[in-house]
């Protein structure tokens, strides 16, 4: 991910010498799990510990030779550490080292991203308890359909936030995984006791039964959830976007003191923060479907995957973060208009209350299918001549004989619409 859309915390994670550096906690740890058993002796790991290190830069010249990372990686190590270095990496394959790296950087990176989504969750569930009885048009299509509260909107995507806490966490469960079992997973040359003592050391899980690598099922799932929060966040941000039209302004982004919405409109006040997160959306749900393709290789594996997981993890990791900050900072300083949503409730020339009404006049005898005949006609007459459905209604004959004006004013209080919230939003409130 480009420097533009990566947060600092995220991005040290990602770094090459991040990677090596827990390239050499797992070798270190290793190292410990042998000494442990003898067969390392104490000198030798003391030697070790105490030299062990690296340099990107001479890692990176080593490579250009070698042409194998984890092989350069080891030879910078051991010009470091001298004689003793011949038991760094002992018994174990480059997957040894790779998955279970990739394994500490997932726990590290997940837990950034656990708090921000947690973090998001709180923000919507107080935003929505805050506007619960702020009325406004719910639509379907497009179209007013029947009265809303704004808190209730938002209610719905706190939720889906909890959700994305749950699904992440899973999946980061399921992808903090590493193996130390050797060349093809049958522990030929290491011991099961030995791989369960360094992942615990660690702090991740292991993979029961592996091949040379993690499975990549557990890879994709963890790409998937991230672009299904993603997609939550594209939800949220698509919403916010409509309530920001010109035609609307029911909600709408922070403009601040010596911002410029446009170079050449001076007017201008757009919902950039909204269209980012949208944007960077697509990139996560692109990310999900290459993590698919790599859950497929050859035997106990092929390298097509490694390319692959050098873009898409990092990237994916560093767009949910920076989106998740940045959504949170959007809903911290939404404006939010209520009297401007009452207002656009109310241009629809009462036409959100004809279920309503269609209810009234069952109730006073007629069949549903009449009353909705009756309903719809004038009805189609409000949105033809801008007239209000309540006029319409009292002044037809058929209405009338069913309904007293007053009984038809009842019937448009949108109230009656909103009278079960209070109820939804004790589920909020306990999130």
């Amino acid at each position: 991910m480009i420097a533009r859309y990566s947060r600092p915390a995220m991005a040290a994670l990602w770094t090459e010498e991040a990677k090596l550096g827990r390239w050499l906690e797992v070798e270190l740890a290793v190292c410990r799990a042998w000494a442990a058993r003898g067969v390392i002796p104490a000198a030798d790991l003391g030697a070790i510990e105490a030299r062990a290190g690296f340099s990107v830069e001479r890692t990176q010249e080593l490579e250009r030779t070698t042409n194998h990372d984890v092989v350069a990686f080891l030879t910078d190590v051991a010009e470091r550490i001298g004689p003793p270095s011949r038991w760094v990496h002992f018994g174990m394959t480059s997957s040894d080292v790779l998955d279970t790296g990739l394994a500490l950087a997932v726990r590290r990176a997940g837990d950034l991203l656990l708090a921000e989504q947690a973090a998001l969750t709180r923000t919507l569930r107080d935003l929505a308890l805050r506007h619960a009885g702020v009325v406004c048009a719910g639509r379907t299509h497009g179209v007013h359909a029947e009265p809303t509260t704004f808190g209730l909107k938002l209610a719905g995507h706190a939720f889906e936030s909890r959700r994305n806490e749950e699904r992440l966490a899973a999946a980061i469960e399921a992808a903090a995984v590493g193996k130390l079992s050797g060349a093809v997973g049958t522990y030929a040359t290491l011991d099961p006791a030995l791989e369960a003592e360094v992942l615990a050391a660690l702090g991740i899980g292991g993979e029961p039964v592996a091949t040379q690598v993690v499975a990549r099922d557990r890879h994709a799932q963890l790409v998937c959830a991230m672009a299904v929060a993603a997609s939550s966040l594209d939800r949220l941000a698509t919403e916010l976007r409509h309530l920001q039209r010109t035609e609307l302004r029911e909600a709408e982004e922070a403009f601040a003191p010596g911002q410029k919405g446009s170079s050449a409109m001076p007017h201008k006040r757009n919902p950039i923060t909204a269209e980012r997160i949208s944007g960077l959306a697509r990139v996560v749900r692109g990310h999900a479907v290459a993590a698919l393709e790599d859950v497929a290789l050859w035997h106990e594996r092929d390298i097509s995957h490694s390319s692959v997981e050098r873009i898409i993890l990092p990237d994916a990791f560093l767009a949910l973060d920076y989106m998740l900050a940045r959504t949170q900072a959007l809903m911290e300083g939404l404006v939010v208009r209520p009297e401007r949503m009452r207002e656009v409730l109310d241009s629809s020339h009462g036409l959100v209350y004809s279920q309503r009404v269609l209810l009234g006049l069952v109730e006073a005898g007629l069949t549903r299918e009449d009353a909705y005949a009756l309903v719809q006609r004038n009805a189609m007459r409000a949105w033809d001549e801008g007239r209000p459905l309540g006029d319409l209604l009292e002044a037809d004959p058929d209405v009338a004989a069913r309904l007293r004006p007053e009984d038809v004013r009842a019937l448009m209080d949108p109230a009656w619409y909103t009278r079960h919230v209070p109820e939804v939003m004790q589920r909020v409130a306990a999130l």
